[in-house]
């Protein structure tokens, strides 16, 4: 059955004109096509939404980062200016959280910083103006990170990089091949591949033993992403803080995926309808990172990262004096946070933090 959604229609009429678009293309399509795409014109987030990140959870997530972002400021010395920047801050609960643990702590950090919100999205800054009144005034948008004021920086970017388009490659008998869309016979979307191959020095070492249909995975605009945040850390200093789901160990594999109304769905089937993302290359990032030359502070596990910063000790003093069902409610946002296994965030999500000078900052190994 072809496809119905508004967008659907029109790449398949670009398709048509101008042949097969990359998964880069269409990735891009579905997600910010002025007319019809995803972050135009659906509400994603929370239980109305198409799905729940980790600060909708529960408000511990968002105070784990603050904890780090106030033990990053110690770490570099207690400078008294602070850019505090989040990259897509969703309605800005995580910003919130973070915010109230800051002034909480570290009131000098607090007086100090301005908070600097990089987001395109009209209706969601209007949004997140409304989770931050308390802090109005202090707030300041942009459409991109290059508009951030020089400073010193603490950055979050929670889910930021698996919405950025990535490039797939099949292995074929005549190498790997870049993987497109285009129409079948009966007029639906549908991957085939393309001309364009892959340098085999991009390739990990078993790529010759891997059969035929063997996806391999690579995204230049997450590199450049990446490259920029370094950049602006070594010219002014700090730390940033890399939260996303994905593999520590570059590999094989199809991870391109839909979310719609909480379900995974097919990535052809509604585009500009369904969220969009794929799994983050976690060595990627780090070895961009080091060709940047940042420190790597390290990279965990959420479950871990969470854990080591206090999650348990936070959720018990939430508990206190509360009846048995919020105590339970606190113990299973706990388990969704930092657990294993289906539903849960602790083990598919992983973390990375870089910082410029060098910062040894639990629950990352301090340097030599």
């Amino acid at each position: 059955m072809a496809q119905s959604t508004p967008l659907g229609e029109k790449i398949k009429a670009l398709i048509r004109a101008s042949g097969p678009i990359s998964v880069t293309d269409y990735f891009a399509l579905c997600l910010a096509d002025p007319q019809y795409g995803y972050y135009k014109t659906r509400e994603p987030f929370g239980t109305s939404g198409d799905f729940i990140t980790a600060p909708e959870v529960s408000q511990m997530f968002g105070e784990i980062i603050g904890i780090f972002m106030v033990q990053a400021w110690q770490t570099h010395e207690r400078p008294a200016a602070v850019r505090l920047a989040e990259i897509g801050p969703g309605r800005g609960t995580m910003m919130a959280d973070m915010l109230r643990v800051i002034a909480k702590t570290a009131p000098d950090l607090y007086a100090g910083l301005t908070i600097h919100l990089i987001e395109t999205s009209p209706r969601l800054r209007e949004m997140q103006a409304r989770t931050l009144a308390q802090h109005e005034g202090r707030i300041s948008w942009h459409d991109s990170f290059d508009e951030l004021p020089d400073g010193f920086t603490l950055l979050a970017a929670n889910e930021l990089f698996d919405a950025i388009p990535l490039r797939q490659f099949v292995k074929t008998e005549t190498g790997f091949r870049e993987r497109l869309v285009g129409l079948d016979a009966e007029d639906n979307l549908t991957f085939t591949v393309g001309a364009a191959t892959l340098d085999k020095a991009l390739l990990p070492d078993d790529a010759r033993a891997r059969p035929y249909g063997t996806v391999f995975e690579i995204s230049p605009a997450r590199q450049s992403v990446m490259m920029t945040i370094c950049e602006r850390l070594k010219s002014f200093g700090g730390t940033a803080l890399i939260i996303d789901y994905g593999h520590l160990v570059s590999g094989f594999g199809d991870t391109l995926q839909a979310v719609r109304m909480h379900e995974f769905d097919p990535p052809l089937a509604h585009p500009g309808e369904a969220d969009l993302t794929s799994h983050v290359d976690f060595e990627h990032l780090v070895r961009t990172a080091a060709a940047a030359g940042v420190h790597i502070n390290g990279m965990a596990h959420q479950g871990e990262f969470l854990v080591s910063l206090g999650l348990r000790e936070r959720a018990a003093a939430l508990g206190r004096d509360k009846s048995p069902a919020i105590q339970q409610d606190i113990m299973n946002a706990v388990a969704r946070l930092a657990g294993e296994g289906e539903g849960c965030m602790g083990e598919l999500f992983k973390v990375l933090a870089v910082s410029f000078p060098i910062a040894g900052l639990r629950p990352f190994s301090r340097p030599d």
